[in-house]
């Protein structure tokens, strides 16, 4: 019996790299997963090491394989996916000359600032203003505080790119990537040349690859090396990759007028397509061409969410550590035991979730977190939820925000690593008031760069009909109503807790 074809997808997230060996039908085979160092320098900045991100790679593809028992003959295509915008400055070998500035990075706010106040009209994709997680403000920061790193690079590209001539020896530019973290409009020409002069960056064309590719599209072969490092197959095809959450929304097949996609991971990114723009709003942007072509791509998100689980669960969970290793099992599971024996609302604690500032609705990357209200009758359970509330009433105030503005929400898909957790789930039903679909894959990210690879494979025409064979969902989380009016009452409070923490007195 001949054994059936698999693809390949690897999903480079903040916290580890994931390998997913895929079959047509979008069922998982096995996974291999390799953790990521982040190191945080200074407030606010975050780096990490290209070359840890291949490491991972070469690891992670190859516990995949072994769990799988499967043999290399049977991947034919490879996707990929990675956080944004990651910037990498190298030579044009690949290697790297300094640490990569992480997605989440702030230090650029004021070259953020200084890009936005030139009111180019190409902002009106990005509702006016440019984050400093973007491309343009970190490189000009670079430019600026480390002009011998600027000059020395050949390539200011992303980690998606990065990986991308590692798997196939070529520099090509993800179009995904450019529309919403490059400033890149097709419809305004492309490349932003006027706001680029304005503020001094006329040469950073130069140091990016000439060639653009949308998501889905054959970039090329599995060099020999890349083969002999992963234990795969040269010359198996490989799918341009693209950002993690976007490659997520396709993995939860979101893809429908009125969907959102909820990529819950260290970051919360929510996306949701349309063939009207929506502009306006305090969302990051309502980007052209950027998932499916002819079609735009809302996008909004919270810089951190699971990533301040992660923090509270290495400063203050070392008991429930200790009794999950005693147990047997995950400490988020015994944190989430204690969350649910509280009620909704934390007993009168209020969260603003703005550990690394705000990136929608109110775009402001100084904002920083808060817990309002401890008491000595609260305990470790009550923080914990409260921190699951306040990533799920920042969603809400995301989703409130985009819909004055036109966007109709009628179903929400969450998926990532968030969608483990069946209390922080339902904390986002209730709080929402809206059911949650669930796919059966909970990586969504990696199938989404699965089905991309099967794209480009041939395999399926496109990411509709990929979706059709690979994506299932499995089961629908229904909000209780008994909890709307707390959920109301606590979404107010914290709505007024941003204004008193942020505007002047």
């Amino acid at each position: 019996m001949t054994e059936l074809p698999i693809v390949l997808g690897l999903d480079v997230g903040t916290q580890s790299l994931r390998a997913a060996l895929v079959d047509l039908d979008g069922k998982t085979i096995a996974y291999g997963v390799e953790p990521i160092e982040t190191v945080y320098p200074r407030p606010a900045w975050a780096e990490q090491r290209p070359v840890d991100w291949w490491a991972a790679a070469k690891s992670a593809t190859r516990k995949a394989l072994a769990a799988g028992d499967v043999s290399p003959d049977r991947v034919v295509a490879i996707g990929l996916d990675a956080t944004a915008c990651t910037v990498v400055a190298c030579d044009a070998d690949g290697e790297p000359i300094r640490p990569s500035l992480l997605w989440m990075d702030q230090r650029s706010h004021r070259e953020a600032d200084e890009i936005s106040a030139t009111n180019d009209p190409g902002l009106r994709y990005y509702s006016g203003r440019v984050s400093p997680e973007w491309m343009l403000p970190k490189a000009l920061w670079l430019k600026r505080n480390e002009p011998g790193v600027y000059a020395r690079a050949d390539r200011v590209v992303e980690c998606t790119d990065w990986m991308m001539h590692r798997l196939t020896g070529e520099w090509r530019l993800s179009l995904n990537h450019l529309a919403v973290k490059w400033n890149y409009a097709r419809p305004d020409g492309g490349w932003p040349l006027a706001m680029m002069k304005a503020v001094g960056l006329d040469d950073l064309v130069s140091k990016w690859p000439a060639e653009i590719l949308p998501l889905g599209r054959q970039a090329g072969k599995l060099s020999a090396k890349a083969a002999a490092d992963l234990g795969l197959n040269a010359g198996t095809p490989v799918a341009q990759g693209g950002i993690d959450a976007y490659l997520g929304m396709l993995g939860l097949g979101a893809t429908g007028d009125g969907d959102v996609a909820v990529i819950v991971g260290s970051s919360t990114c929510h996306l949701a397509q349309t063939r009207e723009g929506v502009f306006g709003s305090g969302a990051a942007g309502c980007y052209p061409d950027a998932t499916v072509e002819g079609l735009y791509t809302i996008e909004a998100g919270q810089t951190a969410t699971g990533s301040i689980l992660d923090w509270y669960r290495r400063h203050f969970a070392g008991r429930e550590q200790a009794e999950a290793e005693a147990r047997g099992v995950n400490v988020y599971s015994v944190l989430d035991e204690q969350a649910a024996a509280v009620p909704p609302g934390s007993d009168g604690l209020v969260v603003r979730e703005d550990w690394q500032g705000n990136r929608s609705p109110y775009k402001n990357p100084q904002a920083r977190g808060a817990i309002v209200g401890l008491s000595l009758a609260h305990g470790p359970g009550h923080v914990f939820r409260a921190l699951y509330e306040a990533t799920a009433m920042g969603t809400r105030a995301i989703l409130d925000d985009c819909s004055r503005h036109g966007l109709g929400v009628e179903r929400i898909f969450i998926g990532g690593g968030g969608a483990k957790s069946p209390l922080w789930l339902k904390i986002h039903a209730d709080v929402l008031q809206k059911p949650i679909h669930l796919t059966r894959e909970g990586e969504s990210c990696a199938l989404g760069s699965a089905m991309c690879a099967a794209v480009a494979a041939g395999i399926y025409k496109d990411f509709d009909e990929a979706a059709a064979a690979m994506v299932a969902v499995e089961r629908v989380v229904e909000p209780d109503p008994g909890n709307a009016a707390a959920y109301d009452e606590l979404f107010a409070r914290y709505a007024d807790l941003y204004r008193r923490l942020n505007e002047p007195a």
